[in-house]
């Protein structure tokens, strides 16, 4: 059971989410929710009982110090917070948390039940998976939409993926059969590279999230962490000839396939988006 604490009525709710774990390689997704969520003040309205649903020999409780100087256990699970986005006819649900280790069609139902019930229009869950993208390239983002007019409204990549899927697969299934709108959106991240917040594939969905959207973000503040992320990276790889040769390999074979990616609506894209952020950063 979903419970929500002075929840007020909501405008056209959006719900954003991710889950750390199989779907969250490098932090990419939930970095980017996290990034969401401090941009635009989300507070937190409720959450999912975890008892039902995780197996804390696998995701263990933490123990710690509150402000008081009294010692508390945290218990993981799933957390929702909402915001209303500067400029936005919209509000927005965040489902922020750690995918659960069992019961998926329930937690499923339990959380598109508890949306249904805040009148969410539109469901937009981010992943990243490792892949062989290289770090000195742009991040690739696919994506995948429950209605092939919604995909075409937006531009996505359909992905051809076939194999073991997570939780965010599950609640795709669950929203097509429930005529709810949906979006998954997943940043490809370099397999080479040692674990750690990938912030260069947060900024790519945060990026697809301002245009699905249609509204500015304010992206400064994980575009410096992008750039310390890069120095970072190409520090890594000038480091071990293995990687170099790699790298200097993905880019000869695949920038020509890359090239008609250079096309004047790709241009025209990325134009719109600069302008749409030049005001919110300055």
């Amino acid at each position: 059971m979903i419970e929500f604490d002075d929840m007020p009525d909501l405008r056209r709710p959006v719900l954003i989410c991710a889950f750390a774990g199989w779907n969250d390689a490098a932090d990419a997704a939930t970095s980017a929710v996290d990034h969401l969520i401090e941009s635009w003040g989300a507070r937190p309205v409720g959450g999912v009982d975890p008892e039902d649903f995780y197996d804390f020999q696998v995701a263990r409780p933490h123990v710690g110090t509150d402000d008081r100087g009294m010692r508390r256990i945290t218990w993981p699970g799933t957390q929702f917070l909402i915001a209303s986005p500067p400029g936005s006819l919209r509000d927005v649900v965040f489902m922020r948390g750690i995918e659960p280790s069992m019961r998926w069609r329930q937690f499923v139902s339990e959380v598109l039940g508890a949306a249904e019930d805040l009148g969410v229009e539109l469901v937009i869950s981010l992943g990243a998976l490792l892949s062989d993208a290289a770090h000195t390239r742009p991040v690739p983002v696919s994506g995948t939409a429950t209605e092939l007019d919604l995909a075409d409204k937006l531009g996505l990549e359909s992905s051809n993926y076939e194999g073991p899927t997570g939780i965010l697969g599950v609640l795709m299934d669950a929203c097509m059969r429930l005529d709810l709108p949906a979006v998954s959106l997943w940043a490809s991240v370099p397999h080479y590279l040692p674990h750690g917040p990938n912030y260069k594939a947060a900024l790519a969905l945060v990026a697809r999230i301002e245009d699905i959207l249609d509204i500015r973000i304010d992206q400064s503040e994980l575009r410096e962490d992008a750039a310390a992320w890069q120095r970072g990276a190409e520090q890594y790889a000038e480091d071990d000839e293995e990687i170099s040769a790699y790298v200097e390999a993905y880019e000869r074979d695949h920038d020509a396939a890359s090239m008609p990616e250079a096309s004047g609506e790709a241009i025209a894209a990325e134009f719109e988006r600069y302008l749409k952020r030049r005001d919110t950063d300055s």
